[in-house]
C-alpha cells in the first residue's frame, strides 16, 4: 500500500536538522549575509552530523540515502530561516552526477570532501548568451594530447568563492560527426586561467553569485566525468535533483514565512481581537499553506521517482514540484509581508528580505515559463514552441 507520509527515519532526520538549524536561526543568517560573512559554521556542523552528504553512498562518507533525504535537509534549514543554496549545488547536483557516472577514482577523490564539507563543489552551466537554452552553450573543451583545454564564460554561478572545484558543462567536438556534444568536467577553482567576479545582487544571502571566465584552462584527462558520449543523459541526472532541491528550498522558505506571519497574526491586535481572526488576514495565509503542502507532496513524489531510477517520469514531476513550490513561496511571503503591515518592510521583522529570495525561485534554476513549455510538450503533447 502506498502512503503519503514519509518514513519515520526521514521524519526523524527532519526533526534533527530543524533542531540544529534553530540554534542558528534567521537573525544569525541575515547578520552573516549583511556583514559579508559566510555560514561556514552551520555548513560544517551539518556535515559533521552527517546531513550534508546524506544522499551520497556510504563507502564515500555519505549516508546512503536518496535525493528525498537531502531535500528534507534543505527544506528544514530553509524553514528555520537558514536556506543554504550550496545544498542544492554541491551534494545534490555534483554529488549525484559523480556518484552515478564517476569512475571509482573520481568518486574517491571528490565525494568524501562533498560529504564532510571540506571540498564543496559548485556547478556551472548558465552562460551570458545562452540563458535557459543549454544547446547554445559556447564553452568548449578540446583535446590537447592527454589533456583537455576549456575556454568560455559562465554567469550566475553560486558559491564559487566557497568551492574547491566546479563541475563545468562544456561542449566537446565529436570526432566522428564534428558536432559539439555536452560534457562535464571538474575544474579546480584555483586553476590557471580560471577567474571569477562577484555579481552585485539584491538578494539577502551569504552565498554570492559570480561571472566566471575560463581562459584556456588545462585539465588532466580524468577531469572528464562520465562517458564523453554520455551527453544530455548525464547532465539531466543532475538537473532533476536540482529542481527537487530548488522546490524544497522554496517550500522551506514558505514555511518560515507562514510560521512568522501566523505568530504575528495571533498576537497583533488592532480591532479588539487578534488580526488573525479577520478573514482578510487568515485566508491568504491559509491559501498559501494549502499551496505549499501540495507542492511538498509533489516534491515527495518527484524524489521517490528519482530514487527509483525512473528518470523520465521524474523529469515531469521534478519540474512540476519546482513550479508549484516557487509559486507557493511567492504567495506565502507576499501574504506574510502583508500580514505584518508596515512592520513587514522593516529589517527588524525580517520579512521583506524574503521577497527577493522567494521570487528568485520563479527564475532559477529554470524559469517557470520553461517549465510550462516542458509540461505543454511532454505532458500534454502540444507542439514545441521554441
Amino acid at each position: 500500500m502506498t502512503t503519503f507520509t514519509e518514513t519515520e527515519e526521514r521524519q526523524e532526520l527532519r526533526r534533527q536538522v530543524a533542531r540544529l538549524a534553530k540554534g542558528y536561526g534567521r537573525d544569525w543568517f541575515v547578520e552573516r549575509a549583511r556583514s559579508g560573512e559566510k555560514t561556514t559554521e552551520l555548513w560544517m556542523e551539518i556535515a559533521k552530523a552527517g546531513y550534508l552528504g546524506v544522499n551520497i553512498p556510504e563507502e564515500y562518507g555519505g549516508g546512503g540515502g536518496g535525493i528525498g533525504d537531502v531535500a528534507a535537509v534543505c527544506e528544514e534549514l530553509a524553514a528555520q530561516g537558514c536556506p543554504l543554496l550550496m545544498m542544492v549545488v554541491s551534494p545534490a547536483i555534483c554529488g549525484t552526477v559523480i556518484a552515478r557516472y564517476g569512475t571509482p577514482e573520481q568518486k574517491q577523490r571528490w565525494l568524501p570532501g562533498i560529504c564532510d564539507g571540506t571540498a564543496t563543489m559548485a556547478f556551472a552551466i548558465t552562460e551570458p548568451d545562452a540563458g535557459t537554452n543549454s544547446h547554445n552553450i559556447t564553452t568548449t573543451a578540446r583535446r590537447d594530447g592527454d589533456e583537455w583545454v576549456l575556454k568560455g564564460q559562465k554567469i550566475y554561478i553560486s558559491g564559487v568563492d566557497e568551492a574547491e572545484n566546479v563541475l563545468v558543462v562544456a561542449r566537446a567536438e565529436d570526432e566522428r560527426t564534428g558536432k559539439l556534444k555536452p560534457c562535464l568536467f571538474v575544474v579546480p577553482t584555483d586553476a590557471d586561467g580560471f577567474e571569477f567576479t562577484a555579481i552585485p545582487m539584491e538578494i539577502v544571502s551569504p552565498e554570492k553569485q559570480f561571472q566566471v571566465f575560463i581562459d584556456d584552462v588545462r585539465l588532466r584527462s580524468d577531469a572528464l566525468v562520465g562517458d564523453e558520449d554520455g551527453g544530455l543523459v548525464q547532465l539531466f541526472a543532475g538537473l532533476n535533483p536540482e529542481r527537487i532541491m530548488a522546490a524544497s528550498f522554496s517550500t522551506g522558505l514558505a514555511r518560515h514565512a507562514l510560521e512568522k506571519a501566523s505568530a504575528y497574526a495571533k498576537e497583533r491586535t488592532v480591532f479588539k481581537t487578534p488580526i488573525g481572526s479577520h478573514q482578510a488576514i487568515a485566508h491568504p495565509l491559509a491559501t498559501a499553506h494549502i499551496e505549499n503542502e501540495l507542492a511538498r507532496l509533489m516534491t515527495q513524489k518527484a524524489s521517490a521517482m528519482v530514487d527509483a531510477g525512473d528518470d523520465m517520469a521524474a523529469g515531469e514531476a521534478a519540474n512540476m514540484a519546482k513550479y508549484a513550490a516557487a509559486e507557493a513561496a511567492v504567495h506565502a511571503v507576499d501574504a506574510a509581508v502583508q500580514t505584518h503591515g508596515g512592520n513587514g518592510i522593516t529589517q527588524e521583522y525580517g520579512m521583506a528580505g524574503l521577497l527577493v529570495a522567494a521570487r528568485a525561485g520563479r527564475i532559477a534554476p529554470v524559469s517557470r515559463e520553461m517549465i510550462l513549455n516542458f509540461v505543454a510538450m511532454h505532458s500534454l503533447g502540444l507542439p514545441k514552441s521554441y
